[in-house]
């Protein structure tokens, strides 16, 4: 084999950087995952969409250790989830802050740091990349107590990849921070794709998914329903179909009853329904008008990856 060839065949030949398979787990009479199969890919970001209770927070702690699985395994580069190798090339960032308050933002890298076991050289590298990474080098000797919400979220993702794992799973990394501290942790995750990191992206927020995930998987149930591209979820779901949803100045109770009774539903106080040709708009305000319904606006519009959601599960996502 000529030597050209080495690259190519050694990528095709690597370990894949996160496989789960056959995964369950069982709390008592409660199945909180059930069967799930997935796997993450060098430099993609793998939205993880679910309502509450469906299984995300158990299926991440299986992942990194905190819940042992009834059946299925977990393996990061071919590695056991269970092994030095693994805990090595895998980071987690909660969802609550797992940070010392009276500490500053320097310190407490170089805390998470030497648990990750770096020191000398290696963690004063690490400690400045990630200031620089999370935007906080003018902040590196303030208390982490003083910091602002958006500052604190920064520095815990900071935390929990110091030691540059190069499969990281995050947990709604954005909860309660402004705009501006959001779109500084998009260009952070943006940054570790960029660098072939493996990501698993837990979200409340549809747009987040769209914008960052080249794949998402939803779950319901503790059983994954769908993975795909929002593109082909989208397809998938709702083929050529458009959506209109009407806005009508009437109860929510009037509005359910109506919508129903013409194959619609009631989403957040406006009537939602599928169609297949635009025609079709005219016929459900006519239906509208006499039924007494004051119409406010419409909007035909495509569906999108909440409307996927919705199909599928019946539920909103912050359900």
């Amino acid at each position: 084999m000529s030597a050209s060839l080495q690259p190519s065949t050694m990528a095709e030949a690597s370990p894949t950087p996160l496989e789960i398979h056959s995964l369950s787990k069982r709390f008592g009479e409660v199945t909180a995952v059930d069967d799930v199969s997935l796997e993450v890919r060098a430099g993609e970001c793998l939205g993880l969409l679910g309502p509450n209770g469906a299984g995300k927070s158990t299926l991440i702690r299986s992942i990194v250790g905190r819940v042992q699985p009834d059946a299925g395994s977990v393996s990061v580069f071919g590695s056991a989830a269970s092994t030095a190798e693994a805990h090595a090339a895998l980071g987690w960032v909660p969802q609550e802050l797992a940070l010392y308050p009276r500490l500053s933002c320097k310190e407490n890298l170089a805390a998470f740091g030497r648990y990750h076991g770096l020191s000398g050289g290696k963690l004063a590298e690490a400690v400045a990349w990630c200031l620089d990474w999370a935007s906080l080098t003018d902040r590196a000797g303030d208390l982490e107590m003083n910091l602002s919400g958006g500052m604190k979220r920064r520095l815990n993702m900071a935390a929990g990849i110091i030691h540059r794992p190069r499969v990281v799973l995050l947990d709604e990394p954005t909860v309660g921070v402004d705009p501006q501290s959001r779109n500084r942790i998009f260009e952070m995750i943006e940054a570790l794709l960029g660098a072939g990191a493996a990501i698993i992206y837990t979200t409340h927020y549809m747009e987040e998914a769209e914008r960052l995930c080249n794949r998402v998987a939803i779950i319901d149930h503790g059983r994954i329903i769908a993975v795909d591209t929002t593109e082909e979820l989208v397809r998938n779901a709702f083929a050529t179909r458009s959506q209109v949803v009407a806005r009508f100045a009437a109860s929510a109770d009037e509005i359910r009853a109506w919508a129903e009774g013409h194959a619609g539903r009631l989403v957040d106080g406006s009537a939602e329904f599928t169609i297949e040709h635009a025609t079709q708009v005219a016929g459900l305000l006519e239906a509208a008008a006499k039924a007494n319904l004051e119409l406010l606006d419409v909007t035909v519009r495509r569906p999108n990856l909440e409307s996927v959601f919705l199909h599928l599960t019946g539920r909103e996502l912050r359900d």
